[in-house]
């Protein structure tokens, strides 16, 4: 058996958090919290920058039973950064079939500004220097979906598109969205006050 030395328990941390049924070894859980303990905010926040399990078993790592559910949680696997490069795709579709008036340029650029900025802050967040950086970053992201939300929100009113429900989509994408940043901005913020403390 091998013991995941400091890195690579903190790749497991990132690999395993998300499944219940994991158990470790008592000596790979103490690493593990070891290293969990004196992490700084230089983390990620995708939930699936992962190896896949297979992967590790491969290596050598024991890292316990995972419910035979090997193959069902590495094809589910969530990525913030697909969905956010999705959102801003979807985004710029929907600023160039803005009329080309005074009033659609003008939303138009601002909804190109505010809904494609999500995705490079959040890279910015993944290479945070600091914890208070990590958060400033995040609530970049927050701040920046809910100017969206608001463009999104009066093209529809107006109507700027020919379908007012043709928004529906990207609407609840931006409000599911807003969910992420807004709850991992409270456990930032309730991590960084804890370690203060």
């Amino acid at each position: 058996m091998r013991v995941l030395g400091g890195a690579e328990a903190v790749a497991g941390i990132k690999i395993f958090s998300h499944l219940k049924c994991v158990r470790f070894s008592a000596g790979l859980r103490a690493e593990i919290h070891r290293e969990r303990s004196t992490l700084n905010a230089q983390r990620s926040t995708l939930n699936a920058q992962r190896s896949t399990l297979k992967g590790w078993v491969e290596n050598g790592a024991e890292v316990g039973h995972v419910c035979g559910k090997e193959e069902e949680m590495t094809s589910k696997e969530y990525d913030l950064e697909e969905r956010l490069l999705d959102y801003a795709a979807q985004v710029i579709r929907l600023a160039e079939r803005l009329p080309q008036t005074r009033a659609g340029n003008h939303v138009a650029s601002q909804l190109l500004r505010s809904g494609t900025s999500a995705l490079p802050n959040h890279g910015e967040a993944q290479a945070a220097e600091s914890r208070n950086d990590f958060i400033h970053k995040l609530s970049i992201c927050l701040k920046e979906l809910k100017e969206s939300r608001r463009w999104l929100r009066l093209t529809q009113r107006v109507p700027l598109v020919d379908s007012p429900r043709a928004l529906d989509d990207v609407l609840v994408e931006t409000e599911e969205l807003i969910r992420i940043f807004a709850a991992s901005l409270r456990t930032a913020r309730r991590r960084a006050l804890s370690v203060e403390r």
